[in-house]
């Protein structure tokens, strides 16, 4: 297993951060290459995520993302998770339309009005490659940080085949196999420009549990490794229960990641990213499966609540990771991206992890102590 730092339990964030207020420049669509030709937007684009990243590194994390400032305010808060891809890449159409999960539906559930509200999108024709730039935002980034930057790429291909109409290809199986060579390049591309850590995110990884179909799991096991295929970086996973508008898909995902995450064991990743915190830690005991190659980033911050954990419920939700998975394999993390939540309360959240991982590690530091006497 890769190292990004030599720290005990470090800490990071999935991805996304809030943007600052003042920040109100959207792409809309555009390559970053054509928006930023207007000076102002490029400044104010670098400044917010030299914001995002500073906030990070004052609130004590180990590794910091870049924010995500290239996100625009759409459906969902994080809508352009998915859109920022569909609007780049050949194969798409740029309306939103009613999201095929909303079309028909027999109850107008509140999981089904977010989908709603994030929309669908008509796939016409090919996909392939697209102005998505992800080695020119990390080279952006990378000045700004004095600490190892993880960067997320996603929404990745299972994932945006959930909010399509296929009228080019048959099904999400095809559309997602089409876009295995996109986020392939952008990953080498992301090596190339010098970056050591990625993390895959695709929420696809939950859908065979709509399928109702185990055989899926093995397709979209070989559409993510085949993403991953001769990337030489540290990889991580990210499947999250959604994060609409600082929702919990909790109606879509009614299982925990037992009966899932096995299917991903033999996966060519180092890491999987996973939500805990917003479930109150339940379904740890989950991990005792897990492999001994394999690290787990566990969600000990709940981003789906403005409430603050003090450090002292951060290291007690450490602690009951620490009762299955060695400490030496785990990483600690916010449960998904913070984007929803207010700038300020987002960074108390990510103190509240920085403070409660160090009260763990002194406590583990104790330990190791009266052991060797």
């Amino acid at each position: 297993m890769r190292k990004i730092v030599d720290t005990l339990l470090p800490t990071t964030m999935v991805g996304s951060y809030p943007r600052p207020k003042w920040f109100t420049y959207q792409l809309l669509g555009r390559d970053v290459q054509v928006a930023f030709k207007a000076v102002d937007h490029a400044e104010a684009f670098s400044d917010a995520t030299r914001l995002a990243i500073q906030d990070q590194e004052e609130a004590g994390l180990d590794i910091v993302t870049d924010g995500q400032m290239v996100f625009d305010d759409y459906v969902g808060v994080i809508g352009s998770f998915c859109w920022y891809w569909y609007e780049r890449l050949p194969g798409f159409g740029q309306a939103k339309e009613e999201h095929p999960s909303a079309v028909g539906a027999q109850s107008w559930t509140k999981e089904v009005a977010l989908l709603s509200d994030w929309g669908g999108v008509n796939n016409d024709g090919p996909v392939g490659t697209g102005p998505v730039r992800l080695a020119e935002l990390y080279k952006l980034a990378k000045p700004h940080a004095t600490r190892p930057i993880k960067v997320s790429v996603g929404a990745g291909p299972v994932n945006l085949a959930w909010h399509v109409y296929f009228n080019h290809y048959k099904n999400p199986r095809e559309l997602s196999e089409a876009l295995v060579p996109v986020f392939n390049a952008e990953m080498k591309a992301l090596v190339a420009a010098g970056a050591e850590f990625l993390q895959l995110e695709d929420l696809g990884a939950w859908l065979p549990i709509f399928t109702n179909n185990e055989a899926d799991y093995r397709w979209i096991a070989d559409v993510f490794a085949a993403c991953c295929d001769g990337v030489d970086a540290k990889i991580a996973l990210h499947f999250c229960y959604g994060n609409a508008w600082g929702n919990r898909l909790a109606g879509l995902f009614p299982v925990g990641y037992g009966p899932v995450l096995p299917h991903f064991y033999d996966l060519p990743i180092d890491q999987f990213v996973l939500d805990f915190a917003n479930r109150e830690m339940v379904d740890l005991d989950s991990l005792r499966s897990l492999p001994s190659d394999k690290e787990v980033a566990i969600g000990v911050i709940d981003v789906r609540t403005t409430m603050v954990e003090t450090p002292e419920q951060v290291a007690d939700r450490i602690r009951k990771v620490l009762a299955v998975v060695p400490p030496e394999r785990v990483c600690l993390t916010t449960d998904c991206g913070m984007k929803p939540l207010p700038r300020m309360i987002a960074k108390m959240k990510l103190e509240a992890l920085a403070k409660g991982a160090r009260l763990v590690r002194e406590e583990l530091g104790v330990r190791q102590l009266v052991a060797a006497t």
